[in-house]
């Protein structure tokens, strides 16, 4: 892939009002060129196993941040989290949580698994477009990711 289709950060989310505020927060950031969506667990998997409908990519063209929503359907945020991170190809790209959950067994459960980050969605919409943008700025910018 070259550096222009490269995708910076695969959003994983089911919820139409959550996708949309987390598009227009990164957009409203500068975020949001190289961003691929999936709407449930299955697909974000497909996308960064290269499996299904992306069986064209190359599994090194990962991402550089997964945001990830817990309450998913077909494959649960959970799943999706121990997936990536027992597996020595994906095992090093940042998960940030970005969830409604404010339950400490998810929190602990997230963090167990391998989580970098966990973030509870604020309800308001100015606290969650700064919120996002932060987010964006931090993993695509100022973090350093181990060279593979």
């Amino acid at each position: 892939m070259n550096e222009n289709t490269e995708i910076e950060i695969l959003l994983v989310e089911d919820s139409p009002d959550d996708l949309d505020m987390t598009l227009r927060a990164l957009r409203k950031a500068n975020l949001a060129n190289k961003i691929q969506v999936a709407r449930d667990g299955t697909e974000a998997l497909e996308f960064i196993f290269c499996e299904g409908p992306h069986s064209g990519r190359k599994i090194e063209s990962a991402p550089k941040v997964i945001l990830l929503d817990l309450k998913l359907p077909k494959v649960d945020g959970f799943e999706v989290l121990r997936r990536i991170k027992g597996d020595s190809r994906t095992k090093s790209i940042p998960v940030v949580i970005l969830t409604s959950s404010k339950e400490q067994r998810d929190v602990v459960e997230s963090y167990h698994l391998g989580v970098n980050s966990y973030i509870v969605k604020p309800v308001n919409f100015e606290g969650f477009i700064t919120a996002v943008g932060e987010l964006g700025m931090y993993w695509l910018l100022l973090n350093q990711p181990p060279k593979t």
